[in-house]
This record gives C-alpha cells, sequence and structure tokens, in this order.
C-alpha cells in the first residue's frame, strides 16, 4: 500500500488518506482481507498525527470500507470494493442522467442522443 500526501492539495491530509486508500480498493491492488498497517505504523511512516491517521480509519471503517478490530488491526472489508463499485456505478448513472435531460431540454430524441453518446465513446477508445 502506497500513500502519497501533498501539503498542496486542499483536502485536509485524513481525507487525502481516505481517497488513496478507496482507490486502491476499487482497482485491486488492496483486495479483501489485505492488513492495513497499524494506525501507529503509517502515521510513522506519512510522519503525520497518530490523531489524523485514526480519524481516516474511522472514517473508512464507518464508510464500509475496512473493518478494526481492537488488537487485530484493520482489513479492507470484504465488501468494500463492491460498495465502491456500487457509489461509482450511481455516480455514473447520475452523470447519464444529468446529460439526457439537458439534450431533452434541446428537443433532442432518443436516437440524437444515443449518436452523441456512440461518439463520444468511440473518441474514448
Amino acid at each position: 500500500m502506497f500513500i502519497g500526501l501533498s501539503n498542496n492539495d486542499p483536502a485536509p491530509l485524513y481525507e487525502q488518506i481516505e481517497k488513496q486508500i478507496i482507490e486502491q480498493i476499487m482497482d485491486g491492488r488492496l483486495p479483501p482481507g489485505y492488513v492495513l498497517p497499524s494506525i501507529r505504523a503509517l502515521a510513522k511512516e506519512l510522519e503525520i498525527s497518530v490523531i489524523t491517521v485514526k480519524k481516516a480509519y474511522q472514517n473508512l471503517e464507518a464508510g464500509g470500507y475496512i473493518i478494526t478490530r481492537p488488537g487485530k488491526g484493520s482489513v479492507v472489508a470484504e465488501a468494500g470494493a463492491e460498495f465502491v463499485r456500487e457509489a461509482k456505478l450511481k455516480e455514473i448513472q447520475n452523470a447519464f442522467e444529468k446529460g439526457i435531460e439537458e439534450c431533452r431540454l434541446l428537443n433532442m430524441n432518443d436516437e440524437e442522443i444515443l449518436e452523441i453518446f456512440k461518439i463520444v465513446l468511440n473518441e474514448k477508445e
């Protein structure tokens, strides 16, 4: 697991940690059951406060991404990757819905909307 913090990032350090751990869960670098570094070990490695890492871990646990067991440490939750995937799919669906609404405001029909989608899709390949 690699965490890179930036003083230039306006996000608080604990949010930077959370975001990077979630990204690594999403892309499979941190599979379910992966044992995360202890709060103290990660704080020492990153040269930051234990409180900052603790807050990140607490938020990750509250979000269902990790499970923390006293005396055992924290591990990536079995459902963590699926939860993140579902959240991302919901974001994508919302973006599509917003795009369709905008197209409807221009009085576009389904065929015209699909044609735009195909053009954009082909450009990304």
